[in-house]
C-alpha cells in the first residue's frame, strides 16, 4: 500500500515548528532524530549536531507530518516556496523504482534510489513541474 505524507524543510527551527504543530494537532512524535544521532556522527559539523535530522508527528492513523532542517554544512539551504516535499512510502522495491523512474522522467534527480540507514531505499526529485519528491519503501530495516 502506498502512503503520500507531506515533508517540510525549516533553517534551523524545525523542533520549535513541530512542538507548534503537536500543540495544534495533537498526536506524538513516532520519531524524532538529530544530525549528531545519525550512525556517522562523529563527522557531522558541531554546528549541525542539534539540528532535527527527521522528525514525524502523528496527524491521523493515515497521515505523517514529517520534517528536517536544511544543514548548510551540507550545502542545503531552505528557500521558502520551494522547502516542501511529498513523501511517498510504498511497499516493494519495484514499486519505488518504478515510480520514481516515471515521476524523474523531464526531472531533477537530487538523490538517486539508494540504501540509507533509515530505509532500504530512498531517493529524491524535483519533477518537471517543479514538484519536490521523497520516495522511500516501507520496509523495517534489520
Amino acid at each position: 500500500m502506498k502512503t503520500l505524507n507531506t515533508y517540510l524543510t525549516f533553517n534551523g527551527n524545525c523542533e520549535e515548528a513541530f512542538n507548534f504543530y503537536k500543540s495544534v494537532f495533537g498526536g506524538e512524535f513516532s520519531y524524532l532524530g538529530r544530525f549528531g544521532e545519525m550512525p556517522d556522527a562523529e563527522n557531522v559539523p558541531e554546528s549541525a549536531k542539534d539540528k532535527i535530522m527527521h522528525v514525524s508527528l502523528q496527524i491521523s492513523k493515515e497521515t505523517l507530518l514529517m520534517g528536517s532542517d536544511a544543514s548548510e554544512e551540507y550545502g542545503t539551504v531552505v528557500t521558502f516556496g520551494d522547502n516542501i516535499s511529498l513523501y511517498l512510502g510504498a511497499d516493494t522495491h519495484e514499486e519505488v523504482k518504478s515510480i520514481f523512474e516515471r515521476l524523474s522522467s523531464g526531472g531533477t534527480v537530487t538523490m538517486p534510489l539508494e540504501k540509507t540507514f533509515w530505509s532500504p531505499l530512498f531517493g529524491m526529485l524535483t519533477d518537471k513541474f517543479g514538484i519536490n519528491w521523497m520516495l522511500s519503501v516501507e520496509e523495517e530495516m534489520p
